[in-house]
């Protein structure tokens, strides 16, 4: 067998769809802010992709704001906050990069991985008895590592004390139904090569009448929130691979998927009994399966399945090169034993039974040999 890649969740391989979108634009010469043909041509081809972007989330085409990535999405929004800002613990890290560290506060999440509602709508309503700025409270709607989603408790706090929230769609958007137009919703992160687009753009989703203050100042693009021309090219694929993610929620395709994880969590669960599944019996990504053997450390099976030609991650794919102990689990109140051999699989719509059999039998095979080195 082929490698098999197994490692949705950190980048997507990219769509026939998003490609095609890409090599056709590439043949648009125009500059999308030049108003003769050409430039018209170029705009045209950003203006469509926001349209479908916008399809896939349940907004306004002008609430979209194109950027260089969910990261570039999730500063602009921050660098714009005002008063004390919460950040949940089930947070990307660049959530938490570019806040003050005076004005952060990180919301606790429980063993389950779901946020503290009522520790975060206790600290609101405090910040809104003593009168001070209006805050924005950041949170995920699916972990990265855990596929562990949000159970919306979050949105009373949200609606009670008419603090922004900014959601980390980026997992979630294109693997389940979202609708933006909600009136707890601020502001929304999405990146294009988490679904199958290119890499080195993404968007921030504004809900209209927020006044957002530009980060990156000039020619005054993207309705004057973001300047720089657009990258028209990477924007046509997005745009792509977001009308393709819909076709494949309506056409139940992550159904079959969450089936197949299913059959590897049980494979796996079957030959090593202490293994922890995180989050297995909450609500979660159906492509994703987050375990933990302790004693055995993720880096170390990582490397061993890539040796056997399986592509898996441990924690956040951002933070590859330097493997360490989750601070996710860690929050969620793992000990660091568990926490440190923590590997992530996440499948996607191309993965096949036979595949996700053939891991479980290296995997399993690893565990074997790890456990009669440890006796």
């Amino acid at each position: 067998m082929s490698r098999v890649y197994l490692d949705y969740n950190a980048t997507a391989p990219l769509r026939v769809e998003a490609r095609e979108a890409m090599l056709a634009a590439m043949d648009v010469v125009g500059n999308p802010s030049s108003v003769h043909a050409e430039g018209r041509a170029a705009k045209a081809i950003v203006e469509k992709a926001r349209g479908q972007v916008a399809a896939l989330v349940g907004c306004d085409p002008q609430e979209i704001i194109f950027t260089s990535g969910a990261t570039e999405a999730a500063a602009l929004v921050l660098r714009n906050a005002k008063g004390t800002v919460f950040v949940s613990e089930n947070c990307h890290d660049c959530f938490f990069a570019h806040v003050d560290n005076a004005n952060v506060r990180s919301v606790p999440i429980n063993v389950n991985g779901y946020v503290e509602s009522g520790w975060l709508d206790d600290e609101l309503q405090k910040v809104k008895k003593a009168g001070q700025k209006l805050n924005l409270v950041a949170h995920s709607f699916a972990n990265s590592e855990t596929g562990i989603l949000e159970q919306g408790m979050i949105r009373r706090a949200i609606l009670d004390t008419g603090a922004r929230l900014v959601t980390d769609c980026v997992q979630a958007v294109h693997r389940r139904s979202i609708s933006f137009g909600q009136p707890w919703n601020s502001y929304a992160v999405l990146s294009a090569h988490k679904m199958g687009g290119p890499y080195g753009v993404g968007c921030l989703v504004v809900k209209q009448g927020i006044d957002l203050q530009a980060q990156i100042k000039g020619g005054g693009q993207e309705m004057g929130r973001r300047s720089g021309t657009e990258n028209v090219i990477g924007v046509a694929g997005f745009g792509a691979a977001a009308e393709a993610a819909a076709r494949d929620i309506e056409a139940g395709v992550w159904e079959k998927v969450e089936k197949l994880r299913n059959i590897l969590e049980s494979a796996i669960e079957a030959g090593s009994n202490d293994t922890i599944f995180v989050g297995k019996g909450t609500k979660r990504l159906p492509n994703t399966s987050c375990f933990a053997t302790p004693g055995w450390k993720a880096e170390t099976q990582v490397m061993q399945m890539d040796l056997a030609g399986f592509a898996i991650s441990a924690g956040s794919a951002c933070s590859s090169g330097k493997v360490k102990s989750s601070r996710v689990l860690r929050a969620m109140g793992y000990k660091d034993d568990v926490a440190s051999s923590a590997v992530r699989v996440s499948l996607g719509p191309e993965t096949t039974e036979q595949q996700v059999m053939a891991f479980a039998d290296a995997w399993l095979n690893a565990r074997q040999k790890q456990r009669a080195r440890a006796a």
